[in-house]
This record gives structure tokens, C-alpha cells and sequence, in this order.
């Protein structure tokens, strides 16, 4: 659930920031393509907004680098050009989706909870694993006995990452680097509270540690 956003304005930047981490997302944000140019190669994002007019670079060519450097994952440009062929250069550089400003903070998440259920190969709002149901859209878990529980920020993006793959090994480290960004100072004793009170909250047998490794989220019926 790591995103990076990268847009020139500081008061759209701080406004963006503030709706994406209330979507579940753990955002770094940075105005500077220099500083973007180095997350992107050495973060492990899911998501990047990529403004395309900075003060330091031109987003396109930092687009087209990214992907000549191998950084597949879904990239969406805000910009304030609304001509049809800036939307067609950048769509040929290698962006995923294109939004043009002024927008509406909705539509942004709405088209980058679409990119991400693209790239997870899902076309619906709800992860399922077994008989648990993770809705992203109100946050909360229905549990096999039909009742659904509200998460926190954290616990609803913890959970996610551990069903959006069920049955496979969790490491703590990678959970740690999905869960928060860059400004945070997490322990590894962190990730050991939050799947304590997820195991209270949806029962202990859903995630099973492996120990010195880490966690599986059990999708067995």
C-alpha cells in the first residue's frame, strides 16, 4: 500500500497527502524530481502520482527513465495540459492512466484503487481469502461468522497485504516497508503488536506465524 507522490504544489501536495493516508495508503511525498527520480528506483512502491510539470525536471523523461530502469508498477501523471496529445506522449512514455487538473480528490483515489486492482488481477472492490471479505472501500473485515469489523488505518492496511496474498510468507521486513513511509520509525515489534490485535479482532487462526520468518494469512475453508 505504498505510494509516492510527487507534485510541485505544496498545499495540493500536503491536501493529497492527507486524502491518501485516510484511504489506506502510506504515502511519501516530495515536490522534486531529483529526490522522486531516487525513491522510485530504491522504494518498493505500488503506486506513483507523477505530476509531469516540476521546478527540477520534466515528469515525462522521469517516467521513461523509471521504466527503462525496469519500474513496472502503475503510474498515473496529473497535469494541467489538457490537450489530446500530451495525454497521448504521456500514455506513450509509459504511464498507466492520465488526470488532468482540476480534479476532484474522489476521482484520483477511485482511478488508483482501479490501477491497483488491475495489477493484482482483481476487477472488484473486496479482497476475499477463504472465508474472510476485505472491503477497501469502507475499511472493515467480514469474519466467517458474517459479522464485520471496522479497522484502523494501520490495521486495515496490514491485513491487506496479507490477504491480498494469502497462503504465502509475510517476511516482517516487507510488511514494515508496505506499512508505513519514510518519515515513520517502526519496529519490527511493531508489525508483532498489530497482528495481535488483528487476531483478536478476526480470531487467531487466520494468521499463522512462521517463526523467525514471518506471517501467512490463512485462505483454508
Amino acid at each position: 500500500m505504498r505510494l509516492l507522490l510527487v507534485e510541485d504544489d505544496d498545499l495540493l501536495r500536503s491536501s493529497l497527502q492527507d486524502s491518501l493516508n485516510q484511504a489506506g495508503f502510506a504515502v511519501d511525498a516530495t515536490g522534486s524530481a531529483v529526490t522522486a527520480e531516487q525513491l522510485g528506483l530504491q522504494e518498493d512502491y505500488r503506486l506513483i502520482v507523477l505530476d509531469i510539470g516540476l521546478p527540477d525536471g520534466d515528469g515525462l523523461q522521469l517516467l521513461a527513465r523509471w521504466r527503462d530502469a525496469g519500474r513496472n508498477l502503475p503510474i498515473l501523471l496529473l497535469t494541467a495540459r489538457d490537450r489530446w496529445q500530451d495525454k497521448v506522449n504521456g500514455l506513450k512514455a509509459g504511464a498507466d492512466d492520465y488526470l488532468t487538473k482540476p480534479f476532484h480528490p474522489e476521482e484520483l483515489l477511485a482511478r488508483l484503487q482501479a490501477l491497483l486492482r488491475r495489477s493484482e488481477g482483481r476487477s472488484h472492490t473486496q479482497i476475499q481469502a477463504g472465508n474472510y471479505l476485505l472491503d477497501e472501500e469502507r475499511q472493515r473485515v467480514r469474519t466467517p461468522d458474517g459479522q464485520w469489523h471496522p479497522l484502523t488505518g494501520t490495521e486495515f492496511r496490514l491485513l491487506r497485504c496479507l490477504m491480498s496474498r494469502p497462503n504465502r510468507l509475510h517476511p516482517k521486513e516487507a510488511l514494515l516497508e508496505q506499512l508505513y513511509n519514510l518519515d515513520a520509525e517502526p519496529t519490527l515489534n511493531t508489525i508483532e503488536t498489530y497482528i495481535r490485535r488483528l487476531r483478536l479482532l478476526i480470531g487467531r487462526d487466520a494468521i499463522k506465524t512462521q517463526r523467525g520468518q514471518g506471517y501467512v494469512f490463512s485462505a483454508d475453508d
